[in-house]
């Protein structure tokens, strides 16, 4: 693998990548100085952690009272003082509250795996509470770490560039959604140029990144051969797959997937297997359950390895004893069987889609890349080979901290830039007002929703107009674009141009009307434009019963280059063409 080439920038900079996952978060960063070669470093150490040696990551967790001012954060949440203030004053303590973002199209569970949010706050509040207690772990830490830390995060302060990932299966209102959590947690101001420091990766494409990096792991990454990325974290698992070129680069070559069924559901199947198995035992009441299920998550589920041994979870002292329930000691034993079961639908999760991609790729894949905490569980990790050897592949665990890979990657991305083609995941396009067609099928069943437009036309509302395909592959300067137009009776409207970018998340090779599946489309963005200028010069037109009206063209443009898809509006103005980038960009 090539070195990373010295920086060519003229000014300081600072990469800070924040990895939020649903159980745990890390933080990685990046001076970057000219003439000098990048070096990624993670934030290792963290308040309140237990061991004195610090750690890269930190549970996410948020404790709130109940006036919604935040009291903890992370493994200072998880500290006994902080526990008893919890029980004494009410206070909430927020766990899995990223899931809160999850788009609709994602399958999830209910109950207890999702816990509510508290009345005052929103999702967007928390994840910018958390992120913003991230942003000062990491002054801090560079402060204590480096020679002069101030001093260089002084000199960084207006250039400091931010990357926060996210799960593949999440759409452009999500990621507008940390976008909003990034401005309000105060990483930057919230203008053009503020926004323009705020990079999103998908978590998928920064594990890629760091596998790039990962030693022996980039064996792997041979010119021509093709690789799938297993980001197999706490609550969502996402799968990438690439094709290896030349310098070397990466062209993906089937759309990214997610699948809800990440490390944290383990735990929920198993809250839900003792809360059976100890039915009627003076250790099942919903105390002692949540205490049990603590345990495994911490103790029994890391150190799982074989199905023919039981697994035991260690939970009161040498009086705690239940025989007719398998509890000895203290202990409540389980059978290897029952804890694998546990693993086993996420294990198939990930062999389904594999084997999906497999099929939906336009090349052959030899290596799969496990990365995440789940990567860790022996048990997973060979249940997985086992499957994937038998079809030919190769499974790798590349080595390094499990904790942070998405943020290292994330650093790396933005550093990097290995990716030069994507696949679009879903299909984007707009609604619109299709000409009523008396012999069209469809229009017929809409024939009472045709209305007349200024022209003498009748229309249909409702029609969407695809500009970019699913499982079309995207270069970073191809652009998609549509063109449009308006009819109004007065020109004063005409002032400004307002669009809708709208997404398709269903199976049907071919949308065209959005009330067909409505829960299958929703808007990303809107778009705006100032076109004043253009009104002066509009000439009315004559039409139906000598109404006069007007009449404006403009083009809807998608660029879906980068992780980020922008869309722009086009018009002509004095004979020249103008676009205007939408104030949110949409991110893909």
């Amino acid at each position: 693998m090539p070195p990373r080439q010295a920086y060519a920038g003229f000014f300081p900079k600072l990469v800070l990548a924040f990895d939020v996952g649903t159980t745990f978060s890390g933080v990685s960063y990046c001076f970057l100085y000219p003439g000098n070669v990048p070096d990624i470093q993670g934030v290792n150490r963290f308040p309140g952690q237990e061991y004195v040696g610090g750690c890269c990551e930190i549970p996410s967790i948020i404790c709130y009272d109940q006036e919604g001012t935040v009291r903890a954060v992370g493994a200072e949440a998880t500290q006994d003082n902080i526990q008893e203030q919890i029980e004494d004053n009410g206070w909430v303590k927020l766990e899995r509250w990223k899931l809160h973002f999850r788009p609709r199209t994602i399958e999830y569970f209910t109950g207890e795996d999702i816990p509510p949010l508290p009345r005052n706050k929103t999702a967007v509040q928390v994840l910018a509470d958390f992120i913003q207690y991230l942003y000062k772990c990491a002054r801090k830490y560079i402060e204590e770490v480096h020679a002069k830390g101030e001093d260089r995060l002084r000199s960084c302060e207006h250039t400091t560039e931010f990357v926060l990932s996210y799960p593949n299966g999440w759409e452009g209102s999500q990621q507008t959604q940390i976008r909003d959590a990034a401005i309000v947690a105060g990483l930057v101001p919230d203008t053009r140029e503020g926004r323009s420091r705020i990079h999103l990766v998908t978590e998928g494409e920064a594990s890629l990144h760091y596998c790039f990096g990962s030693g022996p792991a980039t064996d792997g990454f041979q010119d021509g051969h093709d690789v799938i990325i297993v980001d197999a974290g706490g609550g969502t698992i996402d799968l990438s797959a690439y094709h290896t070129t030349a310098a070397p680069a990466c062209e993906e070559i089937t759309p990214a997937e997610c699948r809800l069924q990440g490390s944290a559901f383990v735990t929920s199947r198993a809250r839900t297997m003792l809360q059976e198995k100890l039915c009627g035992s003076r250790y099942g009441n919903n105390e002692m359950i949540s205490q049990l299920a603590t345990i495994f998550d911490k103790t029994t589920k890391l150190r799982f390895s074989n199905e023919n041994d039981p697994a035991f979870i260690k939970f009161g002292t040498i009086k705690d004893s239940d025989t007719q329930f398998n509890i000895k000691c203290g202990q409540l034993k389980l059978m290897g069987s029952d804890v694998a079961s546990l693993f086993e639908p996420s294990a198939a999760a990930i062999i389904e889609t594999i084997e999906n991609m497999r099929r939906a790729a336009t090349k052959t894949i030899s290596t799969v890349f496990l990365v995440g905490c789940f990567a860790a569980n022996e048990w997973f990790f060979a249940r997985l080979q086992n499957h994937l050897k038998s079809l030919g592949l190769n499974l790798c665990r590349p080595d390094g901290h499990v904790g942070n890979v998405v943020a290292c990657g994330a650093v790396a991305y933005l550093l990097d830039h290995r990716v030069s083609t994507r696949v679009a995941q879903f299909t984007y396009g707009t609604r619109y007002a299709v000409e009523f067609d008396s012999s069209n099928p469809q229009h017929k069943l809409r024939a009472s929703l045709a209305i007349p437009r200024p022209s003498g036309r009748t229309v249909l509302l409702n029609a969407f107009n695809v500009i970019l395909k699913k499982g079309t592959v995207v270069s970073e300067t191809k652009e998609f674009r549509k063109e449009f137009i308006t009819e109004v009776v007065d020109r004063s409207t005409c002032n400004a141009i307002a669009t809708e970018v709208v997404c398709y998340m269903g199976n049907s090779p071919e949308p065209r009307w959005t009330d067909s599946e409505p829960g299958m489309f929703s808007t990303l963005c809107h778009v705006h434009a100032d076109t004043s200028k253009v009104t002066s010069t509009m000439s009315p037109r004559r039409g139906y019963a000598g109404l006069q009206f007007y009449r404006q063209q403009f083009s809807i443009i998608l660029i879906f280059g980068l992780t980020e898809l922008q869309a722009q509006l086009c018009w002509e103005e004095d004979v020249s063409a103008f676009s205007d980038l939408a104030p949110g960009v949409i991110l893909i």
